[in-house]
């Protein structure tokens, strides 16, 4: 089994060259370092002008492992080999590393770049990746494993703080500033009009040079960096800062500039233990779901019913005492029957996904304001006056579904929930819904049965809420100066009166009767609406949707999202001269009636490509345009091939599911530049078109 690790970037607030001088002084030995005992340089070669220097030492490490590890392995050091190529012009040292012993049992490579920030040239980046293959090593593979990446996350959690060791190092020595390399035979090489003497020299250096080096300072934007990771995400241990750069990295390679924030990355990893993969699908599916129902776009546009304005016994006040904004609900006091009558489920199921993109809003500006990172808010139930009205099962129903879109798509917002004043009949709502609740959510409720959370001795109310926050229906004072955060929450979103713990929401209520909608008795959700349709094709099976184009300069475009699998997409013409044209069964025509066909071979006859069949892989967002030019009947297809062989996923099965919206723009609406419409065949990611060449 093969373990990577990459790290996020680390910043060295220091210039490259003097940062170069400190790195040289970790050999021959580290004493910081006790398991690098020393090294032998094996080569050491520069330029002819100076700017490139490649140095290969041979480095020797204590194992660090227990006795009868040692003895069985029969060592008591292993060697690697370490190559530094340093070019001096333009600021970049590249190491690569790997081991000489048992390199037939195991493999280990480690890569490292230190370069000059894009930003702020008198600043030094620095970021690596390894990779550890144990194939075959006595039986121990899993003890070596263990061993091998704990010791190596030891080793690199202080590479930063050896760097500065020896910088401080150097600075008691009077050495603060390096001047940067310059040529000194540059001036010699040139003649009068200041053109190189040898045309083929600056060819041969950059040669030397490896050029692939020039290319590393082609950088648009950095990495993670853990300075930034510690500021807004967190406290994180190596592993799981590789783990989020890793998602990091394949996210950007799926849907290139479209990657939510890292604060979403990091929910999704926490929520899956910190697998790449399972936070990957996870991540992968909401992102198609926020797609297909505009979510992005919910706080924007969503208008709250006046029913919800009236009745709806919820609103977010201040925070807890972690700096988590709270949100209030006072479910005793809802009338569930009638905001579902009146607003029916999915409008209800829309306010509870309104509420959690205000708390995805409120926890970034508290996490620019407070000065630490806050990615969870806090959610107050009061219970008072729940009875077994409440229990009604439409509502139940509807609850549980809220309940499960929620945990899938907003994972790790709830940092604790508080159940006050719990009835006798709350068991057994209690009963009916927490099956659906992750565990790791379970684990963050707290209860308070009657006035208990009054309580020191049981644990107050005070421990999690300010007293001077606490809600003035839970017994909070009036008292007090409004809080002192007030500035970090929008208005729109800051529900509260002039107090501090007056709470300014609604106190709920029975929804009239006059306003229920007779259509809503039943449920909205049996027929989905959406722009977007979903479907799923099984091995070898084939979706076309069929245009006809009378308007020559017309603009057809698509936009799908691939949700498994991998399918292959084609966009194909036929000219109006045949008025019905043949797939490859020659009973069945397209025609306006059966525009979408489902067939099981691709058409072979009298059907032209116009855009070149492309392998669009599984997590993919793929946007499209082609211009019309002429008249006739367009298709755009989606093939689930049977014999993609190396790109069939490991799970999942053979059938693919993608969801796709297509349009077409009429001639005259169009004002844009044909020649970059024409250009803009498709938006998928570079790395998945090199795949599928």
């Amino acid at each position: 089994m093969v373990q990577q690790y990459t790290s996020p970037v680390r910043v060295y607030k220091h210039p490259f060259p003097l940062v170069m001088m400190a790195y040289e002084r970790r050999f021959p030995t580290c004493p910081q370092i006790p398991v690098f005992v020393g090294c032998d340089i094996v080569s050491d070669e520069e330029s002819k002008n100076g700017a490139i220097r490649i140095t290969e030492r041979r480095c020797k490490l204590n194992v660090d492992a227990p006795y009868i590890l040692k003895k069985i392995i029969g060592v008591d050091f292993v060697y690697f080999i370490q190559k530094n190529v340093l070019n001096r012009k333009n600021c970049i040292l590249e190491i690569e590393a790997y081991n000489e012993s048992f390199s037939a049992r195991v493999t280990v490579i480690e890569k490292c770049r230190y370069f000059v920030h894009p930003q702020n040239e008198e600043w030094t980046c620095f970021e690596q990746t390894a990779s550890l293959d144990i194939k075959n090593f006595f039986g121990f593979e899993n003890s070596m494993e263990k061993l091998a990446m704990k010791q190596y996350a030891q080793n690199i959690a202080k590479g930063k703080e050896i760097i500065e060791y020896f910088i401080n190092e150097l600075k008691k020595e009077g050495i603060v500033y390096v001047p940067p390399w310059k040529d000194l035979s540059e001036k010699s090489s040139k003649n009068e009009n200041n053109v190189p003497e040898n045309e083929n020299e600056e060819s041969d250096d950059r040669s030397e040079a490896y050029t692939c080096l020039d290319n590393t300072l082609q950088i648009t934007e950095m990495q993670l960096s853990s300075d930034y990771i510690e500021r807004y995400l967190g406290k994180l241990d190596m592993i799981q800062e590789s783990k989020l750069v890793q998602l990091w990295q394949s996210i950007k390679e799926l849907r290139g500039s479209s990657v939510p924030g890292d604060t979403t990355l990091l929910r999704f990893l926490k929520a899956t233990e910190f697998s790449v993969e399972k936070a990957k699908e996870m991540l992968t599916q909401s992102l198609h779901w926020r797609k297909k129902h505009q979510i992005d776009k919910l706080l924007e546009e969503y208008d709250t019913p006046q029913v919800v304005k009236n009745y709806f016994p919820g609103g977010w006040h201040h925070f807890d005492k972690d700096g988590r904004p709270l949100y209030i609900l006072r479910m005793g006091q809802m009338d569930v029957k009638g905001l579902l009558k009146s607003i029916g489920e999915d409008d209800l199921l829309l306010l509870a996904l309104h509420i959690c993109e205000e708390g995805l809003l409120l926890m970034e500006e508290a996490t620019t304001v407070s000065g630490h990172p806050v990615s969870q808010w806090s959610l107050l139930i009061d219970l008072e006056g729940l009875n077994m009205r409440h229990l009604w099962r439409p509502g139940i129903k509807a609850l549980l579904r809220i309940i499960e879109i929620v945990e899938i798509n907003y994972p790790e917002t709830m940092g604790r929930v508080l159940f006050m004043r719990a009835p006798r009949c709350f068991p057994i709502l209690w009963t009916l819904i927490s099956t659906f609740i992750n565990e790791n959510t379970r684990k963050k409720f707290i209860f308070y049965c009657g006035a208990n959370y009054q309580e020191e001795d049981s644990g107050s109310l005070s421990e999690y809420i300010d007293p001077k926050f606490i809600p003035d229906f839970l017994g909070g004072s009036s008292e007090g100066n409004v809080c002192e955060m007030y500035g970090m929450i929008p208005r729109r979103l800051y529900i509260f009166n002039a107090t501090a713990c007056n709470v300014y929401i609604t106190e709920g209520g029975t929804v009239p009767k006059h306003l229920y909608k007779s259509e809503l008795e039943i449920t909205s959700a049996d027929e989905e609406q959406s722009l977007y349709h979903t479907i799923t094709l099984s091995r070898g099976q084939i979706h076309r949707v069929v245009i006809h184009s009378n308007d020559p300069g017309s603009i057809l475009t698509w936009d799908f999202d691939v949700m498994r699998h991998n399918i292959v997409f084609s966009v194909l013409y036929q000219a109006n001269d045949d008025k019905k044209y043949l797939t490859s069964d020659s009973s069945k025509t397209f025609t306006d009636e059966n525009a979408e066909l489902l067939e099981t071979k691709e058409a072979k006859t009298q059907l032209v490509k116009i855009e070149s069949s492309s392998v669009c892989h599984d997590g993919e967002s793929i946007q499209g345009t082609h211009v019309m030019q002429e008249a006739g009947i367009y298709i755009l297809q989606w093939h689930n091939q049977d014999d993609l062989g190396e790109f069939l996923p490991s799970i999942g099965g053979y059938k693919a599911q993608l969801m796709y919206f297509y349009e077409t723009l009429p001639s005259v609406q169009y004002r844009g530049s044909m020649m970059s419409l024409q250009s803009a065949v498709s938006g998928k990611s570079e790395a998945s078109s090199n795949l599928s060449r």
